[in-house]
């Protein structure tokens, strides 16, 4: 099957226009959103970032698009900046926490591509949240490890099963 490649100028203006898929090497590769359950858990934790940023700077963002290097974006489900709000419509230089939560039409493989990319990129916290197995993990070079909490301890900041599950 042939691969028609996507000039990065087509790819940027599509973005401008609300258009939201992963552009990988002048690829356009379409993300699976939509279903009620990854929007409500995206949004109730895009909620607890809101009330973090009430002590603490932090600014998050859902559907964010990244210029992980010159020809690779991707479209985060969450990511959040601590300290100075990025000033780049589309921010190249890694947020401190992303998050990727699961839609049912995910391949597992594919993920895991996509979560090595951040943690290479230089994100320090990448959590996964699936809401119909009711599980968070965090993925760092060890790999995916599932956890009871999503924890910023420095921030005094958690996010556990029940907040989102409940």
């Amino acid at each position: 099957m042939a691969t028609t490649l996507i000039p990065i100028e087509e790819y940027l203006h599509r973005v401008d226009e609300g258009g939201c898929p992963d552009y990988l090497d002048g690829v356009l590769v379409e993300r699976n959103v939509g279903h009620y359950e990854h929007g409500h858990v995206q949004g109730l934790i895009f909620s607890l970032f809101l009330e973090l940023n009430k002590r603490v700077a932090c600014f998050a963002s859902v559907e964010c698009h990244l210029r992980l290097a010159p020809r690779r974006y991707r479209v985060a489900d969450l990511a959040v900046f601590f300290g100075t709000e990025p000033s780049a419509p589309i921010p190249d230089t890694p947020p401190y926490v992303v998050v990727e939560v699961l839609s049912p039409d995910d391949r597992f493989s594919e993920i895991m591509e996509k979560l090595e990319e951040y943690r290479a990129w230089g994100i320090p916290n990448i959590w996964f949240v699936d809401p119909w197995a009711r599980k968070l993990d965090v993925y760092s070079a060890s790999g995916l490890v599932q956890v009871e909490s999503l924890n910023l301890p420095e921030y005094n900041f958690q996010i556990t099963a029940a907040d989102l599950f409940s």
